[in-house]
Parts: C-alpha cells; sequence; structure tokens
C-alpha cells in the first residue's frame, strides 16, 4: 500500500491538532515548497511558535524529528507532481542542454547571493580569530566533512595549526582539549547536524572561538557561534550533498583564505614554498 502523503496526513488530522500545531500545520499549507528550506529556528519564528513546539508537531505525525519531516514533505511535493522533479528547477523532461544551463544558473546563483550575504566586518573577526588562535579546528559531518578536509589541505600549505578529525567521537575528543587560544570552524548546511552542534558546544565550553560556515543566520548551531558566515545555495532535504551548496563553502572557504594569506603573507609564502618543494619530487 502506497504511504500517505505527508500533506494528506496534516489534513486528517487537523482537526485533533492544538492550537498551536494548528499554527504550524497552516504554515506548512500555505508555504509548503519554502518549508523544506527552511530551518527549525526559521519556521518557528515564522509560525511565532518555539523550536520545541515544531519538534512535537513532527512527533504528532509519528516522526522522529524536524529532518525526518522534511524529508517525508519535500517526497510528499516530488510525488504530488505530475512531472517528476530532480530539482526544484530541473525536470525529468529537460534535455541535456537545458540541464546544463540550468546547473550553471543554480551553481552561479549560490555564488553570487553568498557574496550579497558576505559581511566584510565578519570576514574580518573571523581572520582576526584565526591569526591570533594557536590552533585551528576544521568540523563537518557527511557532505560538510569533505569541505572541512578541503579547508584542511588549503590551510595546511601556508600554516602550520590547522587540525581536522573525520571520526564524529574523534571531533568530540578535540573539541573537549581545546582551550581559549584555539578556534573551530564549523561547517554544516543546516547548522542543525547534532554531531556537529554538539562538537560546537563542548568546544564552546573550553572556551574556543566559533565560526560557523552554514545556510540559515538562526540555527540550533548559530547560538554557539562567535561569527556566522551565510553561504547562499537552497538545498532541500532530498538534495543532502548538492554541488550548488559545496560551492557556497568553497567560496567563503577561499575568501578566507585568500585574506589569511594577505595577512601573513610572509610567513604564508614561506609555508607555501616549504609545503610545494616537500611534494615536488613526487610528481612527474
Amino acid at each position: 500500500m502506497r504511504n500517505i502523503s505527508i500533506l494528506t496526513r496534516i489534513h486528517s488530522m487537523y482537526n485533533s491538532f492544538t492550537n498551536t500545531e494548528r499554527k504550524v500545520a497552516d504554515y506548512i499549507l500555505e508555504h509548503t515548497r519554502s518549508v523544506i528550506y527552511m530551518s527549525i529556528t526559521d519556521l518557528a519564528d515564522a509560525c511565532d511558535v518555539g523550536e520545541s513546539s515544531i519538534f512535537r508537531f513532527c512527533k504528532s505525525l509519528t516522526f522522529k524529528g524536524y529532518q525526518e519531516f522534511k524529508i517525508a514533505l519535500a517526497h510528499s511535493i516530488t510525488v504530488e507532481n505530475e512531472i517528476p522533479q530532480l530539482t526544484e528547477q530541473i525536470g525529468m523532461d529537460d534535455t541535456i542542454g537545458q540541464v546544463a544551463s540550468k546547473v550553471l544558473t543554480t551553481n552561479v546563483n549560490a555564488i553570487n547571493e553568498t557574496y550579497d550575504l558576505l559581511k566584510a566586518d565578519d570576514i574580518e573577526k573571523a581572520i582576526d580569530y584565526m591569526i591570533q588562535a594557536e590552533r585551528i579546528h576544521f568540523f563537518g559531518v557527511g557532505t560538510s566533512l569533505i569541505t572541512a578536509l578541503e579547508a584542511k589541505n588549503k590551510f595546511m600549505r601556508i600554516t602550520r595549526k590547522t587540525e581536522c578529525s573525520i571520526d564524529s567521537h574523534l571531533q568530540m575528543m578535540s573539541a573537549a582539549l581545546m582551550t581559549e587560544r584555539d578556534v573551530a570552524i564549523m561547517f554544516s548546511y543546516s547548522g542543525s547536524t547534532k554531531d556537529t552542534i554538539e562538537v560546537a558546544k563542548k568546544a564552546k565550553e573550553k572556551g574556543a572561538k566559533i565560526i560557523s560556515i552554514t545556510r540559515f543566520v538562526k540555527s540550533p548551531l548559530t547560538l554557539h557561534s562567535d561569527v556566522t558566515l551565510l553561504c547562499g545555495a537552497n538545498e532541500g532535504p532530498l538534495q543532502g550533498g548538492s554541488l550548488s551548496a559545496k560551492i557556497a563553502q568553497l567560496y567563503l572557504l577561499d575568501v578566507l583564505y585568500v585574506e589569511y594569506f594577505k595577512r601573513t603573507y610572509q610567513e604564508s609564502i614561506d609555508n607555501k614554498e616549504s609545503t610545494a618543494n616537500a611534494v615536488i619530487e613526487k610528481l612527474l
């Protein structure tokens, strides 16, 4: 038997909802497509309720949490379309040329929006923290871990104080050993990834400065952040790991790298020469 659409389920349960749950249901039914791109904090603000109310609403629909609810909601939107959509912009009947053009537009828009969201004061503050730090830890899980590893690979060419652990337990141990002389740079598109939030919270408890690179200005992660850098790519819950979201993160990473290089020019150029010479014999 086919699973009941989440929208159908909301309609069928509407009369049993509390007044608060009805406020949430009304907003979701009216702004369905927007909700799949919203953090739990954004939705709570839009409905004028607490985050715990959103969580309880999801639980009342038998979901474990908000992310599982968003996945079901995105699936419902896809199923109810007459023509299946690979993403919000790309349809199954698009030609290769149309797909290529739309992917290009999506990725360019992600960078342009990230640029529009960029605040020079926040970049400067982040660089100040990084220069003053004894150690710079890059953290992420899933596809955001790939960006964190890229950050480690990029910065280790010009400074010796970068670290990145790939295991969530090792990340927590690293956070537990951080001090007020350290900086933690957190990559999380949603800002709602439990492992990343726990690491940020632990690092903050130890006095470290927290720099978050995320999509949403209001999210559980940003509550622990000293600096929040926003990436401007919309990614639905069924599009986890989309290239546009990664490109937006990498764009911000490049901005941080270039500005750090400028501010520590002589040290960076010396270290870059040393690291380049160390691997030059590995090249044919």
